[in-house]
């Protein structure tokens, strides 16, 4: 039972490190769940800490996507399947992080470490659809939920040893989406944020340093 077990919460809680959450109370004392669209993820951060510390925070999502799929499955059983299904625990623990009341960023980062350890071609293809998206139409939202959608396609196309499972892929686009649902009402009403606004990290600071944005 612990093979199975084991591995599966050590991958949940892997996902589970709040890094936004870390980067805002550490650097600012601020709460992240408190500003800007109040979402735990390198999007917010970007749009309230800026770029310095919103790179490094995304790198990290993307490895505690990597770490579950490249180390921790080893631990269990030897399915082929193992990496993958550790991968899913990792998501659902960066969506769902038991550290800040189970709440968490959409996880785009995590799943895209997930599938970056396994099939690293259908990713580098997702990150320019990403790109070309999100740049095209100053939408983060769209360049994410259009690399999510494309996704399980490339990784059937391009990484034939994942066409087995590709039914999970399939899951994970769609949940993904799912987890895009306010900002596709966002795009629908037009109060959608644009990709490069920033919030006042000015004002941000000032509360943090009165104690009042904490």
């Amino acid at each position: 039972m612990f093979e199975l077990v084991g591995p599966l919460v050590g991958s949940y809680f892997v996902g589970a490190i709040p890094t936004s959450f870390l980067a805002g109370k550490l650097l600012r004392g601020i709460d992240l769940r408190e500003h800007g669209s109040k979402n735990l993820g390198a999007t917010n951060v970007y749009r309230v800490l800026g770029a310095k510390v919103a790179v490094p925070v995304g790198l990290f999502d993307v490895f505690k996507g990597m770490v579950p799929v490249l180390w921790i499955s080893s631990w269990g059983p030897g399915w082929t399947s193992w990496p993958l299904v550790c991968g899913i625990a990792a998501i659902v623990g960066h969506v769902f992080s038991a550290f800040v009341g189970f709440k968490g960023g959409k996880g785009v980062a995590t799943a895209g470490g997930v599938v970056l350890a396994l099939a690293p071609f259908p990713i580098l293809a997702c990150l320019g659809i990403w790109a070309a998206l999100t740049f095209s139409t100053g939408y983060v939202s769209v360049g994410s939920i259009g690399a999510a959608l494309a996704y399980p396609g490339l990784v059937y196309w391009l990484n034939p040893s994942q066409r087995p499972y590709i039914w999970i892929h399939l899951i994970i686009a769609f949940a993904l989406v799912w987890f895009h649902r306010a900002n596709i009402q966002r795009l629908r009403a037009g109060t959608e944020n644009r990709f490069g606004k920033r919030g006042n990290t000015d004002a941000v600071r000032a509360g943090a340093g009165s104690g009042g944005a904490a």
